[in-house]
């Protein structure tokens, strides 16, 4: 039985670790850093680098002239931002759309190849020091640019991811439970980029020094996390800042949702693949340190042991071992009834609050199943029926 006890504290312990444990321990590490990364919020206009902000749309007919003229609005100083969209395989007549904006690039072919596809085509014709990607459904504070570009004074800063939001509706579920995740995510992107650098940029918004920039091979599925974690490799940061801020609807539905969590699952484990040599810690250091913490522990490690310590305490229970494991035997059954209970409540689109979280904690954890099974067979295209998102909401803020 001894063994039994050490194997369930061990998983018990990985998995604490990974979603408290880690971001308790780089806060603690950054709160006794005597030298902690720069954060830079110089605003001298004169200063910033010349910036391309490169919008890829694809099917965004009724989102395109909102996201462009948000895209215009945007403060920056006229002579150094240039703005190009990218519509790769629009058939609703996005390139159309766009092609009224005489004061823009639009680079439009009818075949569609993917993302990944899209932004080396776009790449090889921008000569700006930093491009900006974005996505046509989202809406970008006017602030961001400059708050982007101003880290770039520091020359050790190879890129800068802006933070996420997730506009959560009371009709919404699915919208509760991403707009809770991405609130845990962007505090731990903070402490991440405080005490070294952001492991993983999201594309809403995010930024990199042009020079950087490799081909992706075109069947990548997650381009923003490969290209964000490229540069950390090469011996780079990569800086947060949450003052530059996007927008963003969330899924339509609970299907919707889970549609995109089992492609960013699918896209995690290919990424982790190209990625392997980050996962020497003598080379990388710290980089790998908090890329095993915060990734691959998340994706590859963790949801598998969920259920292997489930069925250790139930051993554990029978065999007697201990009140202890009574109390956490009870506590994982009442933790996953009330993930069962949520998860009834989502399929009605109805909230329940205390219930919520610990449903989309579940389907989290369940969508790595299932997005691993995707790469394994190979059926995670990159060309993907993207998910739909609540109704355009931009125009509310342009």
């Amino acid at each position: 039985m001894q063994w039994i006890l050490i194997l369930f504290w061990i998983c018990t312990g990985i998995a604490v670790y990974t979603y408290l444990g880690y971001g308790l321990l780089c806060y603690l590490l950054v709160k006794c850093k005597i030298h902690p990364p720069k954060n830079h919020h110089a605003d001298v206009l004169e200063d910033l680098p010349d910036l391309t902000l490169v919008i890829f749309a694809y099917n965004e007919a009724p989102c395109i002239e909102q996201k462009i003229i948000n895209s215009l609005n945007l403060s920056y100083p006229e002579e150094k931002k240039h703005i190009l969209v990218v519509t790769d395989g629009s058939t609703d007549g996005t390139q159309d759309i766009a092609l009224q904006f005489t004061n823009i690039q639009v680079l439009h072919q009818p075949e569609r190849r993917g993302k990944a596809a899209a932004m080396n085509r776009a790449m090889t014709g921008i000569k700006s020091e930093v491009v900006v990607f974005t996505d046509a459904n989202t809406y970008v504070h006017s602030e961001a640019l400059i708050r982007l570009a101003a880290y770039y004074s520091d020359p050790q800063v190879g890129g800068v991811a802006g933070e996420k939001r997730v506009m959560a509706t009371d009709a919404s579920t699915a919208g509760k439970g991403e707009n809770l995740y991405w609130k845990y995510e962007s505090w731990l992107k903070r402490t991440d980029a405080e005490l070294y650098t952001v492991v993983g940029a999201a594309g809403e918004l995010y930024s990199i020094r042009t020079a950087l920039y490799e081909p992706l091979p075109e069947d990548t599925i997650l381009d923003d996390f490969v290209l964000s974690l490229q540069i950390v490799q090469k011996g780079y940061r990569f800086a947060y800042a949450p003052e530059a801020w996007s927008m963003e609807a969330p899924s339509a539905s609970l299907r919707e949702e889970q549609k995109r969590k089992i492609r960013i699952c699918a896209g995690g484990f290919q990424a982790m693949r190209r990625l392997t040599p980050l996962l020497n810690i003598f080379r990388y250091g710290i980089a790998s340190f908090q890329y095993i913490s915060h990734r691959v522990l998340r994706w590859a490690v963790v949801p598998f042991l969920l259920p292997f310590i489930f069925l250790l305490n139930l051993w554990l229970m029978h065999a007697h071992a201990g009140v202890a494991y009574f109390f956490t035997g009870y506590a994982q059954i009442m933790f996953y009834a009330m993930a069962g209970m949520g998860y009834v409540f989502a399929l009605q689109d109805r909230k329940m609050k205390g219930v919520y979280p610990m449903y989309y904690f579940v389907f989290m954890n369940l969508a790595v199943y299932a997005g691993l099974w995707r790469w394994i067979k190979g059926k995670q295209e990159v060309k993907w029926d993207k998910a739909k998102r609540s109704q355009s909401f931009i125009s509310k803020y342009v």
